[in-house]
Order: structure tokens, then sequence, then C-alpha cells
């Protein structure tokens, strides 16, 4: 049995069509809204203080260099979405490019990189919703309640990051039209409190605070890039949404070009002017930076807007990346790789239920338990390695199949996908080795869990 066995674009297709199958009803729209509420949460209301103290102004230079990044990976993810309508992201890609050990490998990187993700978003959840309690009613939860152990004198568990997965669990097992039109209506509330933050904050702005532009020379820029890479995780989650899209062809490209450019296009704008508002100095140990640049400028009427759209930031980036965990283990286990339970299907919701519940559960106990600064170290290593494989894999389809029907293909081939490649592993050499342990050991408990349990059970291996 080789280890690098394929499954052909055919196959997947005919697999996917075939049995218990998900409910298509997304548009562009959807799609693009999906994207947009994976990527604009997080690293806007949070990452982009501690940014500024890495890079100083230069921090728009970090956002620009891991927004090429993803932007050279985006389009061989599109150029795959358009021709693999599948579930299951670059681990599809992988097993019809590359062979099955290659997507196990990528695919249980995937496991690790929207679990940590999710989980840590929960924990940055649970301190907003905290706050926003106390601020509104001047109630607290009991200290016990509030944070996992170590991470706060007498805290046991999390229980707020617990219960929002758990809602997000419930809302994904309903449906996926009615989950996107939840976050639809969040995403455009949180674009607009952006848009707020930049026709206010715009007139604050003070260039000298630009002065010095680069305090930390380009070692700052890089180490900045490689931090706030987190910002843009979630994106190709949209392409997760394979078996859902109504013309996953034309769709699919759409949107996961149209989220990363509006994306990116806020990131570097914001930028600008929160550091044009405060010395960057200032952000040192903030973490609600936009709130602190709004305060600075006195317009504190404006700072509560942003609270909230803090919130319903990291609310649909949590909806998103639980999706994108479940639709990648749903994939797996309808391969063979993962238990069956991870690929049953609601008859009447006709979304993966079994694994909705198991990622919830397992996602909301991983953020109810681990402190924030332990999850958050691993998730972008996880990222870099996923777009990396999909850049590798378009050179070797491109290869195998040259004259295959592509709806949309990647520009410049081979020169867009090796500069992908070349930026990831760049933004990957600027992690601390540390991260490069937990994640080795990782993929060690994939290849035992592989060659122990999930080779053997493969669908190709039983064909």
């Amino acid at each position: 049995m080789s280890l690098f066995r394929t499954k052909s674009i055919d196959q997947l297709i005919r697999t996917s069509q075939s049995g218990q199958t998900l409910k298509k009803s997304l548009g562009t729209f959807d799609l693009t809204m999906l994207g947009i509420g994976a990527i604009v949460g997080t690293g806007i209301f949070v990452l982009t203080g501690k940014g500024a103290v890495t890079a100083g102004p230069a921090l728009v230079l970090s956002f620009i260099l891991a927004g090429l990044a993803c932007a050279f990976a985006a389009l061989c993810y599109a150029e795959f979405a358009s021709i693999v309508p599948v579930a299951g992201s670059v681990y599809t890609y992988s097993y019809a490019t590359l062979g099955e050990f290659v997507a196990w490998i990528i695919g249980w990187d995937l496991i690790l990189e929207y679990a940590l993700a999710t989980s840590t978003v929960s924990v940055g959840w649970s301190g907003y919703a905290q706050s926003l309690l106390k601020g509104i009613t001047g109630w607290e939860l009991p200290k016990a309640l509030t944070a996992a152990p170590g991470a706060a004198e007498g805290a046991y568990f999390n229980l707020p990051a617990f219960l929002i997965v758990m809602l997000i669990a419930f809302l994904l097992s309903r449906g996926i039209k009615e989950s996107t039109r939840i976050n639809n209506v969040m995403v455009l509330i949180k674009i607009a409190v952006v848009l707020l933050f930049i026709f206010v904050g715009v007139g604050y702005v003070k260039p000298d605070n630009w002065q010095p532009f680069m305090p930390y020379g380009f070692s700052g820029v890089f180490q900045a890039a490689a931090l706030v890479f987190f910002a843009y995780i979630g994106f190709d989650a949209v392409s997760s949404a394979a078996e859902e899209a109504k013309n996953p062809s034309r769709d699919l490209p759409r949107g996961i070009i149209f989220s990363l450019a509006i994306c990116t296009a806020l990131y570097i704008i914001v930028t600008l002017i929160m550091t044009g508002i405060v010395p960057f100095p200032q952000f040192h140990g903030v973490d609600h930076p936009i709130s602190l640049a709004l305060q600075v400028a006195g317009q504190n009427w404006v700072a509560g807007f942003i609270d909230l759209g803090a919130i319903l930031g990291i609310t649909t980036v949590l909806l998103v990346m639980t999706y994108g965990q479940t639709r990648i283990s749903f994939a797996m286990s309808r391969d063979g790789l993962l238990p069956k339970l991870f690929s049953s299907v609601h008859p009447k919701y006709q979304t993966p239920y079994g694994s909705t519940w198991l990622v919830g559960i397992i996602c909301g106990l991983i953020g109810g338990l681990v402190p924030l600064d332990t999850l958050a170290e691993l998730t972008n290593i996880g990222t870099l390695a996923a777009f990396t494989l999909v850049s590798i894999a378009v050179l070797v389809l491109r290869k195998k199949q040259p004259d295959l029907k592509r709806a949309f293909r990647v520009p410049f081939v081979p020169l867009i996908p090796i500069l992908a490649v070349v930026f990831c592993v760049f933004l990957m050499v600027q992690l601390k080795w540390q991260t490069w342990m937990a994640f080795f050991i990782w993929l060690v408990i994939g290849l035992v869990i592989y060659f122990g349990y999930s080779r053997s059970r493969s669908k190709l291996n039983q064909q």
C-alpha cells in the first residue's frame, strides 16, 4: 500500500455526491461574509496593539508582508476551490495531488490550527464579555469561573469561554444557512464599527507620531509580521464550504479573494490611524488598542461602540473557525481516516451533527481549562504549513493534469506559488523554537494515529 496513494478529482466529487450530503445554500456574498467574519476580529481589535509595540508605526509594513503571503496562498486556494468543490480545504486538495499520507499530515495540522484558534478566540471573547457585563450591570462572575487554572489566582474554569463555544456549536448544528444569516448581520455591524473608527479617528492623526517610522528596523517588522499573521487566519475556512456553495467554481474563488482584499485594506488603514493618534510605546500591555486610540482622541462615546464591535467580531471568528474545523473532520471521516461519528449528517438539518458537537465540546473544554498564552503560540505555524502545502499542490497538479479544466487559474505559474512558499516559510522561521518543538510533538502523535488506526481503515485501502 503506497503512502502516497491519491484520490482522483472525479473520485472526490463522486464521494461528496453519494450517501449523506450537505445542503447547497451559499452564494458569493455569504462566502465573502464568512471570510470577513473569520479575519476581522482578534487581529484588528487586539493584535494591532502588540504589533505596534514590536514594529512601531512600521506595523503597516508587517500587515502588508503577512497579507502578501496570504494573497499568494489565496490564489492557490482559489484555483483548487474552483476544480475540487469538496469539503475539507487543503486536506482534500492534498489528497488529490500529494497523496494520502501528506493529506493526513495536513489534515491533522488543520485540526490543531482550528482547535487552538477557536479556543484562543473563545478566551478573548470571555474577557470582553466579562468586562461588558461588569460595565453594564456591575455584576461579576465568581472568581473560580472567570479563567483557566493558572491564568488568574483562584480561577479553575473559564465558564464564558466554554458557553460561547457551545452556543456556536448549537447554531452550526441547526443549519449552515441559518448560521450564515446570523454571521452576515454581525459582520456588517462590525464593519460599520471599524468604518466609524476610521471616519472619527482620521481627524485626530498627528503625523509626528509616525516618527521614527521603523524604530526596531526590519527585524521588528518581520517579528511583528509573524505575530499579526494570526489576524489573517481563517480565510481558508471559506474553501471548507465547497460542498455547500451553490456555484463553487465561481463563488469560492470570489469569496476567498474578496474577503482577503477587503480585510487587508481595513488592517492597513486602521493601523495607520491608530499609530497616528497614539505614540506606539503607549500600546505596551494594552489589549484594547482601538478603544485606547479613541479615548486619547477624547471620543469615549465611540470607544463604547468599538467594544461592542470587538465582541461581535470575535463571535464571528468563533463561528467560522468552528465551522472550518467541523468540515475538515467531516471530510477526513468520510475518507475513513477518522471515526464515522465525525461524518454523520443530521437527516433534517443536513449538517455534520456528530462532528459539530464533538468539536464544540473539545474546543470549549480547551478554552475553559488552558491559559490564553499557551493556546496562542501554536496557531500560526499550523496555518503557515497549510498555506505552504496548498501552494506546492498547485504546482504538482499543473504538472500532472495540465489540461484539466479550471474555472479559476493562478496567474504567473510557477512564480506565484513559489512566492507563496517563500513568504510562508520565511514567516515560520520567525517563530520561537518552542513553537516548532510543540508542533513536532503534535505531528508525532498524528503519525501514531495514522499508522495505528487511519491507514488500515482508509476507504482507498478498502478499495
